[in-house]
């Protein structure tokens, strides 16, 4: 099962951003390739524990949040296309590609020392480090295969 955790993931999730270029289209969902990266960026800096966040788990989650997760990191199967951006969508249409490129690669480096306890999904509820690991990689995933990377 791959895992942020694993150094060679994590150099195979960089390899796959530094490919991206604005030739790099949608093939599902609203967001374009600007709104994609700032959403990776904004999303890994919530699981890192940067910019003091404040972790809750939603209603909803404490009802369907563990089942949920047991069935995302039981196996290999990809994150379903067109699943919804929540309070991570980005509305600013444009911006600077390649500075969220830079920043999205050195998140992906950070996590060989992650370290934040206090992380609590707010859908999955809190998270073993190896569900954080699986669910990360997979996450990175689906939105590098939104854009053929």
């Amino acid at each position: 099962m791959k895992t942020i955790f694993d150094h060679h993931v994590r150099e195979e999730l960089i390899t796959r951003i530094d490919s991206l270029t604005q030739k790099n289209t949608a093939q599902w969902g609203k967001m374009n390739l600007f709104q994609m990266m700032k959403h990776c960026t904004v999303w890994n800096d919530w699981v890192l524990g940067r910019n003091n966040q404040t972790y809750k788990q939603e209603f909803l989650g404490w009802l369907f949040g563990k089942m949920a997760l047991k069935g995302m990191v039981k196996d290999e199967t990809p994150i379903k296309k067109n699943m919804p951006a929540g309070s991570f969508a980005i509305k600013e249409a444009n911006g600077d590609t390649e500075h969220e490129k830079q920043t999205w690669r050195n998140q992906i480096a950070a996590y060989e020392h992650f370290s934040n306890p206090d992380f609590i999904h707010d859908f999955f509820g809190k998270m073993k480090k190896e569900e954080i690991g699986i669910f990360v990689y997979k996450h990175m995933d689906h939105h590098l295969r939104q854009f053929n990377a």
